[in-house]
């Protein structure tokens, strides 16, 4: 019992995710009142808290098998009672992916942040509507719902850097100094590279479950990089020299 609580709660993943929520809140603290109010800042801070969260609850179904089996029962699902995936569906592909289209939408200028505001409950209701018409069950692998998400975040990329081609503000600037070209460009090759993962390892299980199992570090390599991310992000405004102001502010 000792081992299998050992081997859930302190791996590699569980423990990155909280090294980096204890500096993001470390350096969150030490941030100047009015940045603490922007949503650039706070915002990584809340997608990391609410990563934690869901990996301990991940963590804890895996621990305990009843508490997940009947998890499972009251979603209907009784033929996999093993399965974590809802869990996965509702915090990863559906409110996490919401979450980064708000922090997209902090690096658009003015007249682009419109296209986010639109995707985000056009997003939501069309998940709404898969899951409760039964079309994409809650318990269940959501193609359809991780492919949107998926494209949705990347529509939200593109619109990124169509600004930064077009505007003047980021023409002169330097983008390999900028804390938002970062931020997207992981979220850009993250996103892409772990949807299709997903979408081989859901073929590869009927194969081997074994290298299914093995692929889904993957996506959690890729996990850890865009936290990463996040946390350099409240870090940014310590390190002058390396990042430049966003130009996104000059124009507001």
């Amino acid at each position: 019992m000792e081992s299998k609580f050992w081997n859930t709660y302190f791996n590699y993943y569980t423990i990155s995710v909280d090294i980096l929520l204890i500096i993001g809140i470390y350096f969150f603290l030490k941030l100047p009142k009015k940045q603490k109010a922007n949503s650039l800042y706070w915002l990584p801070l809340l997608i990391l808290g609410f990563s934690v969260c869901y990996e301990a609850i991940g963590a804890y179904l895996n621990y305990n098998y009843e508490f997940k089996k009947a998890a499972n029962a009251f979603l209907g699902n009784t033929e996999n009672p093993s399965y974590n995936i809802w869990l996965y569906n509702i915090s990863n592909k559906q409110i996490t992916t919401i979450l980064y289209l708000f922090l997209i939408r902090c690096f658009l200028e003015p007249s682009k942040k419109k296209y986010i505001d639109w995707m985000i409950p056009l997003f939501f209701l069309i998940s709404l509507s898969l899951q409760l018409t039964g079309i994409e069950p809650l318990y269940l692998n959501q193609p359809f719902i991780g492919a949107m998400a998926a494209n949705m975040i990347l529509i939200g990329c593109g619109l990124y850097f169509i600004g930064m081609i077009t505007n003047d503000h980021y023409l002169e600037s330097k983008p390999l100094k900028l804390i938002s070209f970062w931020q997207t460009t992981f979220l850009l090759f993250s996103y892409s590279l772990i949807y299709i993962n997903s979408v081989a390892r859901i073929y590869i299980y009927g194969i081997s479950k074994e290298i299914a199992i093995n692929m889904a570090h993957i996506d959690r390599v890729f996990g850890i990089s865009i936290r990463l991310m996040l946390v350099i992000i409240i870090l940014s405004p310590f390190l002058p020299k390396v990042f430049d102001s966003d130009p996104i502010y000059e124009l507001k």
